[in-house]
């Protein structure tokens, strides 16, 4: 696709028999490798955004945000001249900015216009449905709940969107935590790109307990969920799954949370350097993943340093998305 982002195609080189020298007596491990994993159509549009800027633009272009939840590509582009700030206020008037993939609200756009700042919105096109949902049940009367974590920067993005009511999905209130509107209210339901599938089904299974009028959309993204299934899938093979990336990424967090609720021992860390190597004892088979800002370099470099007897790639999905760039770039 003209424009479109390139790194989603790219493939790594997985060696399918490794050295198995190490130091300690660990017994000798077989990996397997989830497929899909790490970087989305959505992150990469939004890293490759930030590069065409910088070359067009020149440095510094300021991020507002992180532009993904992963603090090795912020530092990468940082290293380039990108400059992340969380406020737009804290941006020079007249600026170029790049408004991260998670969205932003309303306001952050008026304030922008304000300081005469250049906007590239780089927010992920699944997450601008979202946004273009809202705006329509409230245009036509419902009432919106959205489902989603408090505090997540897309959730920020959302809310602004229209009146909605949050519905926070870590809380397990039940049908306690919903609004208290007439049962015959027509709604509805919103949820974050990078839920559980399966703890947003019981909450939305919840609220159509309690409104019979529901609309439900379908808002957790393909790449949420072809990696949660692809977890699914490690955890009946693997003892130990390792899930490569950010404590800040919702994505990631919900990969641990899957494998954990199937009973599979698994952490989530941000490099090889976070490995506690007591997590291996008497450990034959470890399955390793990364959440969707999770640069591919760092799953290599864990399995070096595993150094099994074998790889093997349990693929479940394929993966075909691309998304074009704003028009303001195309072709820079």
């Amino acid at each position: 696709m003209a424009g479109g982002a390139r790194r989603s195609g790219r493939v790594f080189p997985v060696r399918a028999t490794l050295a198995a020298t190490r130091a300690d007596s660990e017994e000798i491990m077989k990996v397997y490798l989830a497929a899909p994993r790490g970087f989305c159509a959505g992150v990469d549009r939004a890293i490759e955004i930030v590069e065409i800027a910088l070359r067009h633009f020149g440095a510094p272009v300021y991020v507002k945000h992180a532009i993904v939840h992963n603090p090795h590509v912020v530092r990468a582009l940082e290293a380039k001249g990108a400059v992340t700030v969380e406020d737009v206020e804290d941006i020079p008037e007249g600026s170029n900015v790049v408004f991260s993939a998670h969205g932003s609200p309303p306001e952050d756009f008026a304030a922008a216009r304000e300081r005469g700042l250049n906007v590239i919105d780089a927010t992920c096109p699944l997450v601008v449905k979202v946004h273009s949902e809202a705006k329509k049940y409230d245009r036509e009367g419902r009432r919106i709940i959205l489902v989603g974590h408090r505090g997540h920067q897309e959730v920020q993005g959302t809310v602004g969107q229209a009146p909605m009511f949050f519905l926070d999905d870590s809380d397990g209130d039940g049908d306690a935590g919903l609004p208290s509107w007439d049962v015959d209210t027509e709604i509805a339901v919103l949820t974050q790109t990078t839920l559980s599938v399966d703890d947003t089904r019981r909450s939305v299974e919840t609220i159509r307990g309690r409104f019979a009028n529901a609309v439900v959309r379908d808002d957790i993204c393909y790449a949420t969920t072809n990696r949660q299934d692809a977890v699914k899938a490690l955890c009946g093979r693997a003892d130990l799954i390792l899930v490569l990336g950010s404590q800040s990424s919702s994505n990631c967090n919900r990969l641990r949370e899957v494998a954990e609720a199937r009973g599979t021992e698994a952490h989530l860390i941000g490099s090889v350097q976070e490995l506690d190597r007591a997590w291996l004892r008497d450990v034959e088979a470890v399955g390793i993943t990364s959440g969707a800002s999770t640069p591919d370099h760092l799953v290599h470099e864990m399995i070096d340093e595993l150094a099994p007897d074998e790889v093997e790639i349990i693929k479940t999905a394929d993966e075909n998305v691309s998304f074009t760039l704003p028009r303001s770039l195309v072709g820079s």
